[in-house]
């Protein structure tokens, strides 16, 4: 009786795909995305760069290290990044983040939980799983935090303990569309604070965030961890 009233609520109000909005099937993501579109999500590959994460495409690069990050002194120790932030996946994360799709935060986490499978990533080095906060002001505009929807999905499918109440932002900053790179910096310098040290002093951190572009917003979040006293600090996030 339950499959027939399903049935039923299927036919009178079927789903669509977020992106190509053909009608779902049975067998597609989360009633959310059609396969199709997920396979069309641009993969970041190997080689990495060891420092920001992104695919090195110039072969002469030593000690894997692109050339932007070798005039860069980032807070974190390496940065993660399972796609490249373009087509599909640009348009999921914008939808995710400013569409009020909170629920988006469930089929985007297996990404990220994907990639850490594949390339073997010892999550079993990590203490605690840290999202990037928000600031109040712009948490009470959007309702949720992206980053922290991201990291209860991963702390559930990782057993990875989640802190969300230690590293704050203690500046409202302008948005980071529109600068460039010398602006983001900037802009973002001393954004961030820890209010409890004790709970991070020696702990290595997983710190979580939708998009990594110049990296200034993780670089400043992790540096404010390290100055409590946090040992290593990984970024992980969806695309760079």
């Amino acid at each position: 009786m339950r499959n027939l009233i399903w049935h039923f609520i299927d036919i009178l109000y079927p789903k669509h795909c977020h992106l190509c909005h053909n009608r779902l099937k049975s067998n597609d993501l989360d009633d959310v995305v059609c396969l199709d579109c997920w396979s069309g999500i641009k993969k970041n590959l190997p080689p990495f760069c060891r420092r920001c994460g992104r695919n090195i495409k110039d072969n002469r690069i030593t000690k894997h290290i692109c050339a932007g990050c070798r005039r860069t002194n980032f807070g974190f120790d390496r940065a993660f990044s399972p796609c490249v932030y373009e087509g599909t996946i640009k348009e999921l994360i914008y939808q995710f983040k400013y569409g009020s799709r909170n629920y988006l935060g469930k089929t985007l986490s297996r990404l990220l939980i994907d990639f850490i499978k594949e390339y073997g990533l010892e999550v079993s080095l990590f203490d605690l799983i840290i999202p990037v906060p928000l600031h109040q002001r712009k948490l009470r505009e959007r309702e949720f935090n992206q980053a922290q929807t991201l990291s209860e999905f991963l702390s559930a499918g990782l057993g990875l303990e989640l802190s969300t109440k230690e590293l704050i932002r203690v500046r409202d900053t302008a948005t980071q569309t529109g600068l460039d790179d010398r602006q983001r910096w900037s802009n973002l310098s001393g954004s961030f604070a820890v209010g409890n040290t004790g709970k991070v002093k020696g702990k290595n951190i997983l710190l979580i965030d939708d998009v990594f572009t110049t990296g200034a917003t993780c670089s400043e979040a992790a540096a404010a961890l390290k100055s409590a006293g946090a040992g290593a600090v990984f970024v992980l996030t969806l695309a760079n």
